[in-house]
């Protein structure tokens, strides 16, 4: 394998932000290896980080888009802006569950 080809690799590898420094190296020498090391990459397990906008946590909690407005401003939600955006954002799929599920535990 050419040099810039396993540079090219690398610099895509680290523009992924789900991937930890030790599975970046994993994958590097698994393509060194032209793949024969293939328990590497089935080994590799990127969490599954969603983002759900406004209308779909309103939804989730059969609640208005103003009423996740005001869980944000209180901070009992994070908003996260969403990646090359300014204005758009959205909720954690994870922090959302987790409310509904504490909310739930609460009745």
């Amino acid at each position: 394998m050419l040099m810039t080809t396993l540079d090219a690799v690398k610099a895509v590898l680290k523009a992924d932000p789900a991937l930890t420094p030790g599975d970046r190296a994993r994958i590097v020498a698994s393509v060194r290896n032209h793949g024969k090391d293939t328990e590497t990459l089935r080994t590799l397990a990127v969490p599954e980080k969603r983002i759900l906008p406004r209308a779909i946590v309103a939804q989730r909690f059969n609640r208005s888009l103003r009423f996740v407005d005001n869980l944000a401003r209180a901070g009992i939600l994070r908003r996260v802006t969403l990646p090359g955006r300014k204005r758009a954002c959205g909720f954690r799929a994870e922090e959302v569950d987790q409310l509904i599920s504490a909310e739930g535990s609460e009745a």
